[in-house]
């Protein structure tokens, strides 16, 4: 696996970086990780649609390879981070693909690549925000909806602390909250000396990832954000334990790439949809709140263990093997406007049907929420 930091819509540099990293250190990478800030920019439209001080508003890279003039080289996976075209990531809040090969994890979400597992939080946590319903809509005209948008709800967290099969990596583009004090803190500290006081009294970093990183106790936790390479070893109490890094942004003499190897997990037969995440999709698909509300409370613990098991045999029963492929690349119409087109009077779809979106909720007798009048 290369593990990519802050990708701010460098494709084209990172996958050069990538393809140095296989020729220096003689591998093959599998899988390309990105931690967030994806920055999926198809045209310039989706400009308006991404929280950046308008001087970063550019188009990047990644809309040559949206558009087919280029092709990703490995398969790619990504979450998103706090600078994001979030009116495309909403079309896609369950996951799916951005591009031919490029994966989007979702709002929050487990897939698997070959046998190996991965789940995910986008996002950054706002505790201002983190208990309201998914209540923004494209184009994010009205107060700050532009950036809350892009701020981590309990709903999703609920989902994945839900998870009970075991996990190989876990991507958050905040870091977990306290995890400065598995690793060399001080190091840290000087080479960011802003975050001192946040370290030192612990409110840097995400609450809810620190809860789901010792429930889920997954093998690696990947990281950017803080623009800074950092490692940890965090040990659990059940003698497993976590290897963290973060990683920097893609620029020259930075630490922003890293190779990772794990050798008892094969890629064959690449991204495939997971069916206990599937199960916990359409367990609280009804508790998903698309307005400002907060979700409905789950029921007890021992109603909502029996109601997860009734989805997992809906699932078992009703999802074959070969639909565990996830749906092909394709995407909503408006999305494919010219990569230049002036943004003077146009404004993104605000009820774009994402066909892989549409696919998904079909396949699980689902109602399509993301469109709703919130």
């Amino acid at each position: 696996i290369a593990v990519e930091g802050c990708c701010h819509g460098e494709l084209d540099k990172i996958y050069a970086a990538l393809a140095h990293l296989e020729k220096v250190e003689n591998v093959k990478v599998d899988l390309l990780i990105c931690c967030g800030d994806f920055q999926g920019v198809r045209n310039a439209r989706d400009l308006k649609c991404m929280s950046v001080p308008d001087k970063y508003k550019t188009l990047g890279t990644f809309h040559r390879y949206f558009r087919g003039e280029r092709r990703a080289p490995v398969p790619t996976l990504f979450i998103g981070g706090n600078h994001e075209a979030s009116n495309y990531l909403w079309e896609l809040y369950y996951g799916g693909f951005v591009a031919p090969d490029i994966y989007y994890l979702g709002h929050s979400g487990v897939v698997r690549f070959g046998n190996l597992r991965v789940g995910g939080l986008s996002g950054i946590f706002k505790g201002n925000d983190y208990r309201r319903g998914h209540y923004e809509r494209p184009p994010y005209t009205r107060g700050g909806e532009v950036k809350s948008a892009y701020h981590v709800r309990q709903f999703d967290v609920d989902k994945l602390r839900s998870v009970r099969e075991p996990i190989d990596v876990f991507l958050s583009h905040d870091w977990p909250r306290g995890i400065s004090r598995y690793g060399d803190q001080a190091d840290l500290i000087r080479r960011k000396r802003f975050l001192a006081d946040e370290l030192r009294d612990n409110s840097l970093g995400s609450p809810p990832a620190e809860e789901l990183l010792h429930a889920l106790k997954p093998r690696y936790w990947f990281s950017a954000h803080l623009h800074v390479k950092f490692a940890a070893m965090v040990r659990h109490g059940d003698g497993s334990a976590t290897r963290f890094l973060a990683l920097d942004k893609c620029l020259p003499r930075r630490d922003f790439m890293q190779i990772v190897d794990v050798p008892d997990r094969d890629p064959t037969g690449g991204f495939q949809l997971d069916r206990e995440w599937l199960s916990i999709i359409r367990c609280e698909h009804g508790r998903h709140s698309v307005t400002r509300h907060p979700c409905s409370p789950r029921p007890d613990p021992t109603a909502f263990k029996s109601q997860l098991a009734e989805h997992r045999a809906w699932v078992d029963a009703n999802v074959g093997d070969a639909q565990l492929a996830p749906p092909e690349f394709e995407t909503a119409p408006g999305g494919e406007d010219d990569a230049g087109e002036e943004t003077s009077g146009r404004t993104p779809n605000p009820s774009a049907r994402n066909p892989q979106t549409l696919c998904l909720m079909e396949m699980l007798a689902l109602d399509f929420k993301l469109d709703l009048d919130p």
